[in-house]
């Protein structure tokens, strides 16, 4: 794919998670948004893993300027999209779509147990007791202690993350089913040559 049609599908894409970003719930401070996590499988098999992250970091720079995201966006958006991508080139030569899509369930794994380790160890102590979701977090890892506010963490993001990861993956069979993936992939080799 050329670097136009990566451009344009990468702000299409997050055009998308813009547009869907208000449907999502609160989950101990952060706020759970299964859409990021669909457009994250979407970005990260279509786009690979760089473009992937990008979406993400523009998906999530845009919700926390219109108050539907947190800094919690970052570490819960990046690191599935990037593993998405990762995964999805280990797996694009497998012959049935159903195999190489496998790699959207990949994201959960980005995003909760990397994404959210790094957001109660990381993000949540650097920005302070402030009000909102580190404080939240924070209350949390001094009442309960590391590992179970941790575990509590990971199940709240484990909600949000595997039903985008569903989403996505059901939306890519549908895509191959009826051809749209591939028509988009022949017609962009065809006009490379």
């Amino acid at each position: 794919m050329n670097l136009s049609k990566k451009v344009a599908l990468a702000s299409a894409l997050s055009a998308l998670g813009i547009v869907i970003s208000p449907m999502m719930f609160e989950w101990l401070g952060s706020r759970a948004f299964p859409g990021q996590h669909f457009i994250n499988v979407l970005s990260g098999v279509l786009l690979g893993p760089l473009w992937g992250a990008l979406v993400a970091i523009i998906v999530g720079t845009v919700r926390i300027a219109l108050g539907t995201g947190t800094v919690f966006a970052y570490p819960g958006g990046i690191p599935g999209a990037v593993l998405v991508g990762l995964f999805y080139i280990l797996l694009r030569r497998l012959p049935n779509p159903r195999l190489r899509y496998l790699a959207a369930f990949a994201e959960p794994i980005g995003t909760v147990l990397i994404g959210g380790t790094i957001a109660l160890a990381v993000v949540a102590p650097s920005i302070g007791p402030a009000v909102g979701p580190a404080a939240v977090m924070l209350r949390n890892l001094e009442t309960l202690g590391f590992w179970p506010a941790l575990l509590l963490l990971w199940g709240g993001w484990a909600i949000s993350s595997i039903t985008g990861a569903v989403a996505g993956f059901l939306f890519l069979l549908a895509a191959e089913r009826y051809g749209v993936i591939s028509r988009a992939i022949t017609a962009t080799i065809r006009r490379q040559r």
